[in-house]
């Protein structure tokens, strides 16, 4: 007999959603999670169009889904990194630095963590005024000048809040139109504390010990000028937590895991939720969809009718 019905990797909306649905059904539920379980929505300042509830904090909202994942009899087991995985067609096992665990289906809703610039200077700076969260470290730039890098709708929303801390933010994006909804687009425009540089990214980081200013090069002409800045937040995006199971699921050229209508991965017994499967919309509404999918299909394959 395995330890539990289920496996699932990852404990955000997606995770946390297919847990619900299975432990409601009475099946032997875990969710792993490296981290804390919420995901990256933990790093939302706020969550305006989750349907039926009013704004709320993003911590607020991965809290509430924790809580009923966990009354309905899940165990989550936060701060835990998967470090081998062995899919077998009967019984798959995670081994984690906890011990070992078994399960007969297993649902991969790793998620995504934010893509970096890749420069040196970044890396070295990380932490020391360059940030990926503005919930996490918005008010340690309060009267600050500070840029944000992007132009997605995080980029722009994130913009906007942080306004409530520094003292002006400038916006870096590498094309001349942004991609983001045009509602997001023209609060940032509205806002009198926000100024906008198109067509330039951030070529550098300036600064030993802490940020002091950023390196800012125009793309179409490549001349580059310094911009003084002591924080920049950076929102270009996620990249796939795939690289455990690579060897494992069939992977697009991406990283993302390729999945059908029903989440089921190129492995029978083994599903796919959330950000880390290839999709075409990455939001906390389609990240639940996905976690309920994948919950309905485990339980279907469980009961030998998949």
């Amino acid at each position: 007999m395995t330890d539990y019905d289920v496996i699932i990797l990852g404990g955000g909306p997606a995770g946390l959603s297919a847990g619900m649905y299975l432990s409601r059904a009475k099946q032997r539920v875990l969710i792993l999670d490296k981290g804390t379980a919420g995901g990256q929505v933990l790093l939302t300042h706020a969550v305006a169009n989750y349907p039926g509830l009013p704004e709320l904090s993003g911590y607020q909202l991965a809290s509430a889904m924790k809580k009923q994942a966990k009354d309905f009899g899940c165990t989550i087991l936060s701060s835990t990194a998967v470090e081998r995985i062995d899919l077998k067609p009967d019984i798959k096992t995670l081994v984690t630095e906890e011990g070992s665990f078994t399960a007969r289906s297993v649902i991969l809703a790793m998620g995504g963590s934010p893509r970096t610039l890749g420069l040196e200077s970044e890396i070295r700076l990380k932490g020391k005024g360059i940030s990926y969260c503005a919930t996490c470290d918005g008010d340690f730039f309060t009267g600050q000048d500070i840029v944000v890098v992007g132009g997605g709708n995080s980029a722009l929303e994130e913009a906007v809040s942080l306004t409530a801390y520094a003292r002006q933010v400038t916006v870096v994006h590498q094309f001349d139109h942004f991609q983001a909804y045009e509602h997001a687009v023209r609060e940032a425009r509205a806002n009198d504390k926000i100024d906008f540089i198109m067509e330039s990214t951030v070529a550098e980081f300036l600064g030993e010990n802490s940020l002091q200013g950023v390196m800012i090069r125009h793309i179409p002409s490549g001349r580059e000028h310094r911009l003084d800045v002591t924080g920049a937040f950076i929102f270009i995006g996620y990249v796939p937590e795939t690289e455990l199971v690579k060897n494992c699921v069939v992977l697009n050229d991406r990283g993302e895991i390729v999945a059908d209508e029903a989440m089921a991965t190129s492995v029978p017994g083994v599903f796919a939720a959330g950000d880390a499967r290839a999709k075409r919309y990455r939001q906390i509404t389609t990240a639940v969809g996905d976690g309920t999918v994948a919950a309905l299909s485990a339980m279907e394959y469980l009961q030998g009718r998949f």
